[in-house]
């Protein structure tokens, strides 16, 4: 009865269009009242979820991004990849996966990459010959590599439920998330084939150093965060303060796209993104407290361990539960509905935790473009003012390339796996 009320409601509020934040905690409350315990728990709950020392990592990438955007280093990192490659055939599709890259290892955020990206990017690929919804489509997959490419959110929020390193879940997911772009760029030469597009002029080498000069402080931005983390010269929640520090001085000083006036209005968009984000994390740590405490959880990972002892299966069972999610949920929520349940399950067939985080965001990732949630689609979609239908009709390419590297990565662990084991024990 337990399992029905808390899935059940939940999932009825979210039908009802119900934000998940509070779809979390009225599901949780009812919860906790048909267990008859005293809803007087929730602010305990509520605090210690959210009091952990490396969730501070979350509003700090937020601001970092924000800053990064305002200062104009997506554009910047644009010109020099169009400088490098915008001549060739593909290029273009090209230089969306790079720069997505790039600045997903900036943001943190899927739908944050699209926004920052999406408004140059798509006009220029709708100027020679793409038309508007492929773009639309392929910046809304490239964005979702945000997700993936540390530093990521959604590797914080999975650091913070399964007390594994961070900074070993950001280098796990160097490798993969290149994978995914690998497959992303792929599917969209696939699905232009026939197109016939207006090549842009081939730049000389003295444009080229004028382009890599203007962005390389944007280019330093993940090494500055990454390498530091790397080196241990800082923790994953220290670098977060470093980047918006970084960002800060590249923006006022060194680009002088930042004003004074700017700050306050920088101070505001992260603090609405970063609250938006922690009330989730909050109302999810009550969701999970309860699903766990009344023992649920429990009984939902004997149920999938009895359906077969095999590996193999279990991870395809699994990697198809968070497939189905990610249509629904974004990651944050995911993972406090699903891994109280997963995990058991992933120690049981002794899949590594590291391993585990990634392919499980790689889900998520393939969610924040799947219908009929699909936050990343809805962002491309206002950026190159496109219906959903029209968008959809062009994902499906990236949804098949994207799943191929999903059990790429779940089946060969060594590619998650293989960064961090070079840094030992």
């Amino acid at each position: 009865m337990m399992t029905l009320i808390l899935f059940g409601f939940f999932f009825v509020l979210v039908i009802l269009n119900v934000p998940i934040g509070v779809s979390l905690g009225l599901a949780a409350s009812i919860g906790l009242i048909y267990a008859d315990f005293p809803l007087s728990v929730i602010p305990g709950i509520m605090y210690s979820g959210t009091g952990k020392f490396a969730l501070l990592a979350i509003p700090f990438f937020i601001m970092a991004g924000v800053i990064m955007d305002h200062a104009s280093i997506s554009k910047r990192l644009i010109d020099f990849a169009q400088a490098l490659v915008g001549h060739r055939k593909g290029g273009l599709i090209f230089v969306v996966v790079m720069v997505a890259c790039f600045f997903a290892a900036i943001s943190g955020s899927g739908p944050a990459t699209v926004a920052a990206i999406g408004p140059i990017l798509i006009p220029a690929m709708s100027e020679v010959g793409y038309g508007k919804a492929m773009p639309s489509a392929l910046v809304s997959a490239a964005g979702a590599i945000g997700i993936i490419i540390p530093p990521s959110i959604a590797f914080v929020v999975y650091a913070s439920i399964t007390d594994v390193s961070v900074g070993k879940l950001f280098s796990a997911g160097i490798i993969p998330g290149i994978l995914v772009g690998m497959a992303y760029y792929y599917g969209a030469v696939w699905d232009t084939r026939h197109d016939t597009i207006a090549l842009r002029p081939k730049m000389n080498t003295a444009q080229r150093l004028t382009a890599f000069k203007d962005a390389v402080w944007g280019l330093l931005t993940p090494v500055i965060i990454l390498g530091g983390i790397y080196a241990g010269i800082f923790i994953p929640t220290e670098a977060a303060g470093v980047a918006v520090v970084y960002g800060l001085f590249v923006g006022m000083f060194i680009y002088k796209e930042i004003k004074i006036k700017d700050l306050k209005d920088i101070f505001i968009d992260s603090a609405i993104s970063s609250a938006t984000v922690m009330l989730i994390v909050a109302a999810a740590a009550v969701y999970a407290w309860i699903l766990t405490t009344s023992s649920v959880a429990k009984e939902l990972s004997e149920g999938m361990l009895g359906i077969s002892t095999n590996p193999y299966v279990l991870l395809f069972i699994i990697n198809i539960i968070f497939l189905i999610a990610g249509c629904f949920l974004d990651a944050n929520s995911a993972f406090f509905i699903l891994l109280p349940i997963i995990v058991p399950v992933l120690k049981a067939i002794h899949c590594d935790l590291i391993h585990a985080g990634v392919f499980l965001t790689v889900n998520m990732a393939i969610g924040q473009i799947t219908p009929p949630v699909g936050v990343n689609l809805y962002v491309g979609c206002n950026i190159g003012h496109v219906s959903v239908t029209d968008i959809c009709k062009r994902i499906s390419p990236y949804l098949i390339s994207g799943i191929i590297a999903l059990f790429i990565i779940t089946y060969i662990p060594i590619i998650s796996l293989f960064i961090p084991n070079l840094g030992g024990k």
